[in-house]
């Protein structure tokens, strides 16, 4: 297992970054350096509470429990509210931290949770889960041998980028060490067959901003966003981010990183002027 400390760069507003479901922080190691080098924000990454190097949760893992723990780090950081990003499962969080008034701005890039009880998109993502169990099985008892199979890179990618050539090989080594200290795994899939999706987000407010993937073989569009585009409030931003997968970091970073800068400087305070002499 490879340590995955929190990232915590840059000084400015306070910008939280969440990370995807069975991933860490990792996924945000190229983004995160570029949104602080703006100089204009404090950017912390955690890794969430089941999920590799991140605090041990309780047994059923919920999206309330994962926004619980997060919240006890902003806490710790003295942070009342911050810039608040999110992908996949950590977009899920984020629209949580958004509901408990926790959020400044509100980034939700392929955010999972779209769906009501009995919504049929939510067995039908539990049941992609279940199905890769044998994969996950195998990635527990072969761990980095895992990385010496040619059609490792393949099945890899299929979840996360558009196209094998958009992990490098630190990413799936990275990508493989993360799966394979998961217990979030079964932790969240048992406790989501009980719970509903999010329910609340036509009340936000706090601005907006989805993001919809491409490529996103996990929760395609439009199937996993007709939740957002017809409950989020009308002046909700939505932007269509070409040629990426559902976990665009590691293959757009750049990208990624103007994308949710771009937005939230819209509103974040204006730096103060400097002195000049005259």
């Amino acid at each position: 297992m490879t340590e995955r400390a929190p990232i915590h760069l840059g000084s400015g507003e306070p910008m939280l970054l969440l990370h995807p479901f069975m991933m860490s922080q990792n996924v945000w190691k190229d983004v995160a350096p570029m949104i602080a080098d703006t100089g204009r924000y404090e950017v912390f990454a955690p890794t969430m509470a089941g999920h590799n190097g991140g605090p041990k949760g309780p047994f059923f893992l919920s999206s309330s429990a994962l926004a619980d723990d997060v919240e006890r780090r902003l806490d710790a950081l003295g942070w009342d509210t911050a810039h608040v990003v999110g992908n996949s499962l950590g977009g899920w969080v984020a629209f949580e931290l958004e509901r408990r008034g926790r959020a400044r701005t509100l980034t939700g890039i392929a955010p999972a949770g779209g769906w009501r009880h009995f919504t049929p998109a939510k067995f039908e993502i539990v049941a992609k889960f279940l199905a890769g169990m044998p994969i996950w099985l195998f990635t527990l008892v072969a761990r980095e041998h895992t990385l010496k199979l040619p059609i490792t890179r393949y099945l890899t990618h299929l979840p996360v980028s558009a196209t094998p050539d958009g992990l490098s090989d630190d990413d799936l080594r990275d990508i493989i060490d993360d799966v394979s200290h998961c217990p979030a795994y079964y932790q969240l899939l048992i406790k989501s067959l009980s719970s509903p999706g999010l329910l609340e987000i036509a009340e936000g407010k706090a601005p907006t901003h989805l993001v919809i993937c491409e490529k996103d073989r996990v929760l395609p569009h439009p199937r996993f966003t007709r939740h957002f585009t017809t409950y989020l409030p009308e002046d909700t931003e939505v932007t269509h981010l070409d040629g990426v997968g559902h976990i665009p970091m590691f293959e757009a970073p750049r990208r990624v990183a103007d994308l949710i800068v771009g937005f939230t400087d819209r509103y974040a305070s204006p730096p103060p002027k400097t002195a000049t002499g005259g």
